[in-house]
Protein backbone atom coordinates (compact mmCIF):
# COMPACT_ATOMS: atom_id res chain seq x y z
CA UNK A 1 0.00 0.00 0.00
CA UNK A 2 1.11 3.48 -0.92
CA UNK A 3 1.12 5.71 2.22
CA UNK A 4 -1.42 8.26 2.29
CA UNK A 5 -0.78 11.93 1.90
CA UNK A 6 0.01 13.39 4.91
CA UNK A 7 -0.99 16.80 5.71
CA UNK A 8 0.17 19.28 8.79
CA UNK A 9 -0.70 18.76 11.56
CA UNK A 10 -3.34 21.14 13.14
CA UNK A 11 -1.67 23.87 15.74
CA UNK A 12 -2.83 22.46 19.17
CA UNK A 13 -4.76 26.03 19.63
CA UNK A 14 -6.67 26.03 16.54
CA UNK A 15 -4.63 28.65 14.30
CA UNK A 16 -3.38 27.99 10.82
CA UNK A 17 0.15 28.22 10.20
CA UNK A 18 1.78 31.75 10.79
CA UNK A 19 3.64 33.33 7.45
CA UNK A 20 7.18 34.49 8.32
CA UNK A 21 6.77 37.91 9.90
CA UNK A 22 8.25 40.81 7.68
CA UNK A 23 9.50 43.50 9.48
CA UNK A 24 9.65 46.81 8.43
CA UNK A 25 12.97 48.01 7.01
CA UNK A 26 14.87 50.24 9.17
CA UNK A 27 15.36 54.07 8.08
CA UNK A 28 18.83 54.51 6.75
CA UNK A 29 21.08 56.82 8.57
CA UNK A 30 21.46 60.74 7.20
CA UNK A 31 23.73 60.74 4.32
CA UNK A 32 26.87 61.94 5.15
CA UNK A 33 28.16 62.92 1.98
CA UNK A 34 24.94 65.47 2.22
CA UNK A 35 25.86 66.70 5.56
CA UNK A 36 28.97 67.23 4.81
CA UNK A 37 28.49 69.10 2.19
CA UNK A 38 25.83 71.63 3.56
CA UNK A 39 28.80 72.19 6.17
CA UNK A 40 31.40 73.32 3.87
CA UNK A 41 28.76 75.14 1.79
CA UNK A 42 28.02 77.15 4.72
CA UNK A 43 31.60 77.60 6.03
CA UNK A 44 33.44 77.89 2.68
CA UNK A 45 33.22 79.14 -0.98
CA UNK A 46 35.05 78.83 -4.30
CA UNK A 47 37.74 80.40 -2.66
CA UNK A 48 38.42 78.97 0.94
CA UNK A 49 36.47 80.30 4.62
CA UNK A 50 33.95 82.22 3.36
CA UNK A 51 34.51 86.28 4.21
CA UNK A 52 32.16 86.67 7.00
CA UNK A 53 33.82 83.67 9.01
CA UNK A 54 37.67 85.01 8.17
CA UNK A 55 36.94 88.21 9.86
CA UNK A 56 34.65 86.67 12.79
CA UNK A 57 37.69 84.43 13.14
CA UNK A 58 39.96 87.61 12.95
CA UNK A 59 38.81 89.48 15.25
CA UNK A 60 37.98 86.91 18.12
CA UNK A 61 41.66 86.31 17.54
CA UNK A 62 42.78 89.55 18.37
CA UNK A 63 40.89 90.25 20.79
CA UNK A 64 42.25 87.11 22.83
CA UNK A 65 45.76 87.81 21.96
CA UNK A 66 45.44 91.34 22.91
CA UNK A 67 44.04 90.86 26.36
CA UNK A 68 46.96 88.85 27.90
CA UNK A 69 49.59 90.97 26.53
CA UNK A 70 47.66 94.39 27.28
CA UNK A 71 47.76 92.91 31.25
CA UNK A 72 51.29 92.25 31.00
CA UNK A 73 52.50 95.13 29.80
CA UNK A 74 50.36 96.94 32.65
CA UNK A 75 51.97 94.24 35.10
CA UNK A 76 55.36 95.50 33.60
CA UNK A 77 54.35 99.11 34.03
CA UNK A 78 55.48 99.23 30.64
CA UNK A 79 52.35 101.59 30.04
CA UNK A 80 50.22 103.73 31.91
CA UNK A 81 46.70 104.54 33.19
CA UNK A 82 44.39 105.01 30.13
CA UNK A 83 44.86 108.81 28.44
CA UNK A 84 48.92 109.06 29.55
CA UNK A 85 50.26 110.09 26.19
CA UNK A 86 54.14 109.02 27.12
CA UNK A 87 56.62 107.39 24.27
CA UNK A 88 56.68 104.42 26.53
CA UNK A 89 53.01 103.81 26.59
CA UNK A 90 52.31 104.33 22.98
CA UNK A 91 55.55 102.12 22.00
CA UNK A 92 54.30 99.32 24.27
CA UNK A 93 50.58 99.56 23.56
CA UNK A 94 50.75 99.24 19.80
CA UNK A 95 53.76 96.70 19.74
CA UNK A 96 51.04 94.24 21.88
CA UNK A 97 48.30 95.67 19.20
CA UNK A 98 51.42 94.67 16.42
CA UNK A 99 51.51 91.44 18.13
CA UNK A 100 48.12 90.11 18.73
CA UNK A 101 47.53 91.54 14.57
CA UNK A 102 50.23 89.20 13.05
CA UNK A 103 49.49 86.38 15.19
CA UNK A 104 45.44 86.15 14.63
CA UNK A 105 46.49 87.43 11.08
CA UNK A 106 49.03 84.84 10.77
CA UNK A 107 46.24 82.05 11.78
CA UNK A 108 44.00 82.97 9.74
CA UNK A 109 46.18 83.06 6.44
CA UNK A 110 47.09 79.72 7.06
CA UNK A 111 43.63 78.39 7.28
CA UNK A 112 42.66 80.49 4.68
CA UNK A 113 45.91 78.56 2.80
CA UNK A 114 47.65 82.67 2.20
CA UNK A 115 50.51 83.76 3.09
CA UNK A 116 50.24 86.90 5.41
CA UNK A 117 51.30 89.33 2.59
CA UNK A 118 48.43 88.72 0.02
CA UNK A 119 46.38 91.15 2.09
CA UNK A 120 46.82 94.14 0.22
CA UNK A 121 51.14 93.73 1.21
CA UNK A 122 52.65 92.70 -1.89
CA UNK A 123 52.93 94.78 -5.31
CA UNK A 124 55.57 97.32 -6.88
CA UNK A 125 58.05 99.48 -5.53
CA UNK A 126 57.41 98.54 -1.82
CA UNK A 127 59.96 100.64 0.45
CA UNK A 128 59.46 103.39 -2.44
CA UNK A 129 55.24 103.48 -1.72
CA UNK A 130 56.33 103.70 2.00
CA UNK A 131 58.83 106.62 2.10
CA UNK A 132 56.83 108.53 -0.16
CA UNK A 133 54.49 108.29 1.94
CA UNK A 134 56.07 109.27 5.06
CA UNK A 135 56.70 112.83 3.24
CA UNK A 136 53.12 112.85 2.05
CA UNK A 137 52.19 112.70 5.67
CA UNK A 138 54.47 115.31 7.27
CA UNK A 139 53.64 117.54 4.21
CA UNK A 140 50.16 117.63 4.80
CA UNK A 141 49.88 117.98 8.18
CA UNK A 142 52.10 120.87 7.78
CA UNK A 143 49.87 121.92 5.17
CA UNK A 144 46.99 122.00 7.76
CA UNK A 145 49.15 123.49 11.15
CA UNK A 146 50.29 126.39 8.29
CA UNK A 147 46.68 127.04 7.42
CA UNK A 148 45.82 127.64 10.65
CA UNK A 149 49.06 129.76 11.74
CA UNK A 150 48.35 132.13 8.63
CA UNK A 151 44.67 132.20 9.95
CA UNK A 152 45.69 133.13 13.57
CA UNK A 153 43.93 130.04 14.95
CA UNK A 154 47.42 128.36 15.61
CA UNK A 155 50.58 130.10 17.48
CA UNK A 156 54.08 128.61 17.90
CA UNK A 157 56.02 128.99 21.20
CA UNK A 158 59.40 128.20 21.89
CA UNK A 159 60.97 124.41 21.23
CA UNK A 160 60.65 121.96 24.45
CA UNK A 161 63.60 120.34 23.73
CA UNK A 162 67.15 120.77 22.88
CA UNK A 163 70.61 118.57 21.98
CA UNK A 164 70.55 115.04 21.76
CA UNK A 165 66.68 114.71 23.56
CA UNK A 166 65.67 116.38 19.76
CA UNK A 167 67.05 113.44 18.06
CA UNK A 168 66.05 110.79 20.66
CA UNK A 169 62.51 111.77 20.98
CA UNK A 170 62.72 111.98 17.49
CA UNK A 171 63.44 108.06 16.82
CA UNK A 172 61.37 107.31 19.55
CA UNK A 173 58.06 108.65 18.70
CA UNK A 174 59.41 107.55 15.09
CA UNK A 175 59.19 103.49 16.47
CA UNK A 176 55.93 104.28 17.82
CA UNK A 177 54.32 105.91 14.79
CA UNK A 178 55.70 102.95 12.37
CA UNK A 179 53.56 100.58 15.01
CA UNK A 180 50.75 102.54 14.45
CA UNK A 181 50.43 102.91 11.36
CA UNK A 182 51.60 98.88 11.03
CA UNK A 183 48.71 98.20 13.42
CA UNK A 184 45.80 100.28 11.95
CA UNK A 185 46.72 100.28 8.50
CA UNK A 186 47.43 96.48 8.81
CA UNK A 187 44.11 95.64 10.25
CA UNK A 188 41.76 98.15 8.25
CA UNK A 189 43.54 98.82 5.21
CA UNK A 190 44.95 94.83 4.78
CA UNK A 191 42.90 92.13 6.43
CA UNK A 192 39.26 93.86 6.29
CA UNK A 193 39.75 96.07 3.28
CA UNK A 194 40.75 92.47 1.57
CA UNK A 195 38.64 90.22 3.27
CA UNK A 196 35.96 92.56 2.63
CA UNK A 197 36.41 92.81 -0.97
CA UNK A 198 36.21 89.29 -1.70
CA UNK A 199 33.36 88.36 0.32
CA UNK A 200 30.90 91.53 0.16
CA UNK A 201 27.39 92.91 -1.65
CA UNK A 202 26.07 96.27 -1.28
CA UNK A 203 23.21 94.98 1.02
CA UNK A 204 25.64 93.09 3.50
CA UNK A 205 27.59 96.48 3.33
CA UNK A 206 24.78 98.09 3.87
CA UNK A 207 23.74 96.23 6.96
CA UNK A 208 26.81 96.55 8.56
CA UNK A 209 27.29 100.57 8.53
CA UNK A 210 23.60 100.42 9.88
CA UNK A 211 24.45 98.36 12.29
CA UNK A 212 27.98 100.78 13.46
CA UNK A 213 25.71 103.52 13.33
CA UNK A 214 23.01 102.17 15.10
CA UNK A 215 25.41 101.47 17.87
CA UNK A 216 26.36 104.69 18.11
CA UNK A 217 23.11 106.37 18.36
CA UNK A 218 21.98 103.78 21.43
CA UNK A 219 24.96 104.44 23.35
CA UNK A 220 27.22 107.37 21.99
CA UNK A 221 28.25 110.64 24.07
CA UNK A 222 28.43 113.83 22.39
CA UNK A 223 28.40 114.86 19.01
CA UNK A 224 31.47 113.26 17.43
CA UNK A 225 29.02 110.30 16.35
CA UNK A 226 27.96 112.79 13.29
CA UNK A 227 31.14 112.31 11.70
CA UNK A 228 30.61 108.58 11.19
CA UNK A 229 26.78 109.12 10.56
CA UNK A 230 28.31 111.85 7.58
CA UNK A 231 30.89 109.16 5.89
CA UNK A 232 27.78 106.51 6.08
CA UNK A 233 25.05 108.24 4.43
CA UNK A 234 27.96 109.60 1.60
CA UNK A 235 28.48 105.98 0.43
CA UNK A 236 25.07 104.44 0.14
CA UNK A 237 24.68 105.87 -3.53
CA UNK A 238 28.19 105.30 -5.01
CA UNK A 239 28.00 101.66 -3.73
CA UNK A 240 24.25 101.41 -4.65
CA UNK A 241 24.94 102.07 -8.23
CA UNK A 242 28.21 99.60 -8.43
CA UNK A 243 26.14 97.32 -7.48
CA UNK A 244 23.33 97.86 -9.62
CA UNK A 245 25.41 98.05 -12.56
CA UNK A 246 27.88 94.84 -11.26
CA UNK A 247 30.80 96.82 -11.80
CA UNK A 248 33.91 94.48 -11.54
CA UNK A 249 35.27 96.85 -8.54
CA UNK A 250 31.90 96.75 -6.51
CA UNK A 251 33.37 94.90 -3.78
CA UNK A 252 36.19 97.01 -3.16
CA UNK A 253 34.38 100.07 -2.82
CA UNK A 254 32.22 98.90 -0.95
CA UNK A 255 34.43 97.10 1.45
CA UNK A 256 36.40 100.61 1.50
CA UNK A 257 33.10 102.81 2.63
CA UNK A 258 32.48 100.00 5.39
CA UNK A 259 36.38 99.87 6.78
CA UNK A 260 36.30 103.83 6.88
CA UNK A 261 32.90 104.22 8.48
CA UNK A 262 34.20 101.31 11.02
CA UNK A 263 37.69 103.35 11.12
CA UNK A 264 36.07 106.69 12.16
CA UNK A 265 33.78 104.76 14.36
CA UNK A 266 37.15 103.17 16.21
CA UNK A 267 38.47 107.02 17.04
CA UNK A 268 34.85 107.91 18.83
CA UNK A 269 36.52 106.29 22.42
CA UNK A 270 39.09 109.26 22.02
CA UNK A 271 38.86 111.71 24.76
CA UNK A 272 38.32 115.76 22.48
CA UNK A 273 36.97 114.05 19.53
CA UNK A 274 34.38 116.54 17.71
CA UNK A 275 32.41 115.33 14.63
CA UNK A 276 35.02 117.07 12.27
CA UNK A 277 37.67 115.14 13.99
CA UNK A 278 35.69 111.67 13.38
CA UNK A 279 34.71 112.55 9.71
CA UNK A 280 38.18 113.26 9.05
CA UNK A 281 39.79 110.35 10.49
CA UNK A 282 36.81 108.31 8.61
CA UNK A 283 37.61 110.35 5.43
CA UNK A 284 41.55 109.38 5.53
CA UNK A 285 40.73 106.17 5.47
CA UNK A 286 38.91 106.43 2.61
CA UNK A 287 41.81 107.94 0.79
CA UNK A 288 44.04 105.14 2.29
CA UNK A 289 41.77 102.94 0.57
CA UNK A 290 42.24 104.68 -2.58
CA UNK A 291 46.06 104.65 -1.81
CA UNK A 292 45.88 100.63 -2.22
CA UNK A 293 44.03 100.46 -5.13
CA UNK A 294 46.51 103.26 -7.59
CA UNK A 295 49.61 101.98 -5.64
CA UNK A 296 48.92 98.50 -5.79
CA UNK A 297 49.79 97.71 -1.96
CA UNK A 298 48.72 99.13 1.63
CA UNK A 299 52.74 100.64 2.14
CA UNK A 300 51.84 104.06 0.91
CA UNK A 301 49.35 104.10 3.75
CA UNK A 302 51.39 102.81 6.62
CA UNK A 303 54.08 105.57 5.85
CA UNK A 304 51.46 108.30 5.54
CA UNK A 305 49.90 106.99 8.21
CA UNK A 306 53.59 107.86 10.18
CA UNK A 307 53.93 110.33 8.91
CA UNK A 308 51.53 112.55 9.87
CA UNK A 309 50.76 111.01 13.25
CA UNK A 310 54.63 111.69 13.85
CA UNK A 311 54.91 115.55 12.89
CA UNK A 312 51.02 115.84 14.58
CA UNK A 313 52.49 114.51 17.99
CA UNK A 314 56.06 115.05 17.96
CA UNK A 315 57.41 117.59 15.50
CA UNK A 316 54.43 120.30 16.07
CA UNK A 317 53.75 119.24 19.78
CA UNK A 318 49.92 119.67 18.47
CA UNK A 319 47.12 117.76 20.53
CA UNK A 320 46.15 114.71 19.03
CA UNK A 321 42.71 113.31 19.88
CA UNK A 322 43.02 115.89 22.49
CA UNK A 323 46.18 114.32 24.20
CA UNK A 324 49.33 116.27 23.88
CA UNK A 325 52.33 113.91 24.05
CA UNK A 326 55.37 114.14 26.28
CA UNK A 327 58.58 114.69 24.56
CA UNK A 328 57.39 116.82 21.63
CA UNK A 329 59.26 118.98 19.20
CA UNK A 330 58.21 122.48 18.82
CA UNK A 331 55.28 123.81 21.24
CA UNK A 332 52.17 125.26 19.82
CA UNK A 333 48.85 127.04 21.36
CA UNK A 334 45.21 127.06 19.83
CA UNK A 335 42.94 130.01 20.00
CA UNK A 336 39.65 131.55 18.20
CA UNK A 337 36.74 129.70 16.91
CA UNK A 338 37.32 125.79 17.61
CA UNK A 339 35.37 125.36 14.08
CA UNK A 340 38.57 126.43 12.77
CA UNK A 341 41.16 125.96 15.70
CA UNK A 342 40.16 122.35 16.28
CA UNK A 343 39.68 123.10 19.76
CA UNK A 344 40.61 120.37 22.33
CA UNK A 345 40.95 117.97 19.29
CA UNK A 346 44.00 119.56 17.74
CA UNK A 347 43.76 120.45 14.05
CA UNK A 348 42.33 117.22 13.22
CA UNK A 349 39.29 119.04 14.84
CA UNK A 350 39.76 122.04 12.20
CA UNK A 351 37.55 122.13 9.23
CA UNK A 352 40.87 122.73 7.48
CA UNK A 353 41.52 119.09 7.76
CA UNK A 354 39.10 118.13 5.48
CA UNK A 355 40.21 120.15 2.60
CA UNK A 356 43.85 118.75 3.31
CA UNK A 357 42.16 115.21 2.91
CA UNK A 358 40.75 116.29 -0.38
CA UNK A 359 44.51 117.87 -1.53
CA UNK A 360 45.79 113.82 -0.55
CA UNK A 361 43.33 112.35 -2.89
CA UNK A 362 43.55 114.95 -5.42
CA UNK A 363 47.69 114.05 -5.34
CA UNK A 364 47.31 110.44 -5.27
CA UNK A 365 44.72 110.77 -8.16
CA UNK A 366 47.16 112.54 -10.46
CA UNK A 367 50.82 110.87 -9.58
CA UNK A 368 49.74 107.51 -9.65
CA UNK A 369 46.17 107.07 -11.06
CA UNK A 370 47.64 106.78 -14.41
CA UNK A 371 49.81 104.13 -13.90
CA UNK A 372 49.53 100.60 -13.97
CA UNK A 373 50.48 98.99 -10.79
CA UNK A 374 50.27 95.37 -10.03
CA UNK A 375 46.80 94.08 -9.54
CA UNK A 376 45.92 93.37 -6.21
CA UNK A 377 45.74 90.19 -5.03
CA UNK A 378 41.85 89.70 -5.12
CA UNK A 379 40.16 86.17 -5.48
CA UNK A 380 37.07 86.59 -7.46
CA UNK A 381 34.39 87.98 -5.34
CA UNK A 382 32.29 85.52 -3.53
CA UNK A 383 29.18 87.25 -2.11
CA UNK A 384 28.39 86.18 1.45
CA UNK A 385 24.81 84.74 0.94
CA UNK A 386 26.64 82.69 -2.55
Amino acid sequence: MEPENQSTPPDPLGQQPSEPIMLPPEPLPPEQPGFAKTLRRIFLGPKGLRAGWSVALFIALLVLFSIPLEILTSKLHLIGKRGDFTPSSAFFGELAGVISMLAAGAIVARIERRRILDYNLTGPRRTTHFFTGVGFGFLALSALVGAMYLGGWLHFGPAALSGAAILKYAAIWGCAFLLVGCFEEGTMRCFLLYTFTRGLNFWWALGIVGAICLDLVLRTKGNGAWGVYAIALLGVIPCLLLELRKAPSAGFWQAAWVTSAFFGFGHTGNNGENWIGIFAAAFIGFVFCVSVKVTGSAWWAIGCHMGWDWSETYFYGTADSGLVAQGHYLTTTTSGNPFWSGGADGPEGSLLVIGICLLLLAALLIIYGRRNPAPLPMPTAEHFAG
